[in-house]
């Protein structure tokens, strides 16, 4: 486990390990409940984790769209992070979207003095904002934040426009060069969804610079959901942090996700949402089926890919 600031004490570190192991997430409020500070409250607690939320600002959006996004300044953002670490002993940060470059310098300085904690960056589609924002946003990323990332999470589109802007290729990068692209500023680990695949598939890879170390398959889900990106990220970060291998750790959050979606539903009049707590309200029976699952799910390695049995 990472190296931790003389602030906390022996005791407290054999507290944390005692208990649910806590995490830290960097992401905006989402007043819809469809992805941001939502989807990793639920998504984390879910998979077992204690989840220490810093608020880095609000979108203003509904299941249809976002409209726009009110990012706090950076001291709000260091204060919040910086008192709740001084209490509890952080075993893997994830980051969303934090609404400024300003903010990435705030949270790229806190990893940096947890340089051992690992650090899952979810990157979002940004299309609904300002051109110039988006470039000046994901310069900041890739200079401050990356460097500090340990698996770099997003869908293939998304991360091909920003790692591969200049591409002219016949064909689409593949996940080796996506995670190649990633490489370049630091990052060991990629893990690209959405690769469109024959037969109504899609996949998602898990990519080092070097190789593929696991692909998962699953039919394409008729339905847009808004959320699956963050939850997919969270599921992951929280259970690398209950000391799952990255592996194993990706095969689950995969799962997972296809699960939240397989049960997914509208509440309002836009995109269907994930419904993280599915796992709440299933009866008897398949909550016994559930737990078997994910009781063999711990247990998955790179032999064990593909999932090809999700309909997403």
């Amino acid at each position: 486990m990472p190296d931790t600031p003389e602030s906390l004490t022996d005791a407290a570190i054999a507290a944390g390990e005692a208990s649910l192991p806590c995490v830290m997430v960097f992401n905006a409020n989402d007043p819809s409940g469809a992805g941001g500070l939502s989807a990793d409250l639920t998504a984390m607690s879910s998979a077992s984790a204690h989840v220490m939320p810093v608020v880095t600002g609000t979108y203003v959006r509904d299941t249809s769209e976002i409209h726009d996004h009110i990012a706090f300044d950076e001291e709000a953002v260091t204060e919040q992070a910086r008192c709740a670490l001084e209490d509890m002993p952080a075993l893997a940060f994830k980051v969303g979207f934090v609404g400024s470059p300003e903010n990435l310098s705030a949270i790229a300085a806190i990893t940096t003095d947890y340089a051992e904690v690992p650090v899952i960056t979810y990157m979002p589609d940004l299309s609904w904002w300002d051109d110039m924002a988006i470039d000046t946003y994901l310069d900041a990323c890739a200079e401050l934040l990356l460097p500090q990332t340990t698996v770099l999470v997003g869908n293939h589109s998304t991360l091909c426009r920003w790692l591969l802007p200049e591409w002219e290729g016949d064909r689409a990068p593949n996940a080796r060069e996506v995670a190649r692209a990633a490489a370049v500023h630091g990052v060991p680990y990629t893990l690209v969804t959405g690769f469109n695949a024959a037969d109504q598939y899609l996949e998602s890879h898990l990519a080092s610079p070097e190789t593929v170390l696991a692909t998962a398959r699953y039919e394409r889900f008729e339905a847009t959901f808004s959320g699956a990106g963050d939850t997919l990220s969270a599921a992951l970060c929280a259970l690398i942090a209950g000391g799952s291998d990255l592996q194993s750790a990706c095969a689950e959050a995969l799962t997972y996700l296809d699960q939240c979606l397989d049960a997914g539903f509208q509440p309002g009049m836009g995109h269907a949402v994930p419904d993280r707590l599915f796992w709440a309200h299933d009866d008897d029976g398949e909550e016994e089926a559930g737990s078997a699952d994910t009781s063999s799910d711990n247990t998955l390695d790179a032999n064990d890919f593909p999932l090809d049995t999700t309909r997403h």
